[in-house]
């Protein structure tokens, strides 16, 4: 009996030695801004065994580390509305600024960056068993007619200027 024990622990110990090391991986940022100039923030990410074990034991909490990244940019505090192991959502009031010129709107969102998220991310105990991406595959800004502006594989992303319809 003591011979399966050790049998299935080493089968165990040579499957997690040469299975791939992945890590956070972002695949999609989505924000939707409304009139009043906040956004709903949507975003989609992969977590690897160790990250999401980093979560379920609260030595890493991505709503947290989300809320700091957003408040850093905003000036009034955001709301993590949902986190999970493969996505979150954030509000963020006062995302957008506005200004009148000749009789329109004209919405200017600030600039993004998650290079910070990716340095406090690598102050973690895993850091070393992981390579984290926190370039978006695909970031869509949607303004409040519908206009969208798309970028692709950019961690940071810039400050979005449009007239509204």
């Amino acid at each position: 009996m003591k011979i399966q024990y050790i049998v299935i622990t080493g089968l165990c110990l040579m499957a997690l030695a040469v299975m791939p090391v992945q890590a956070f991986t972002m695949k999609s940022l989505a924000i939707t801004v409304d009139q009043s100039g906040a956004a709903q923030i949507d975003m989609q990410y992969d977590l690897n065994f160790i990250e999401q074990t980093a979560v379920f034991f609260r030595i890493a909490d991505p709503a947290q580390e989300l809320q700091s990244a957003f408040n850093s940019a905003s000036s009034k505090p955001v709301t993590v509305t949902s986190a999970t192991s493969s996505s979150s959502q954030i509000l963020v009031p006062s995302y957008a600024s506005i200004a009148e010129k000749d009789g329109s709107t004209v919405m200017t969102t600030p600039s993004l960056s998650f290079e910070r998220a990716e340095a406090v991310l690598k102050n973690y105990w895993f850091a070393p068993l992981v390579s984290p991406d926190f370039s978006p595959a695909v970031t869509t800004v949607t303004f409040p007619d519908g206009y969208q502006e798309r970028f692709y594989d950019q961690i940071s992303i810039p400050a979005v200027t449009h007239q509204v319809a």
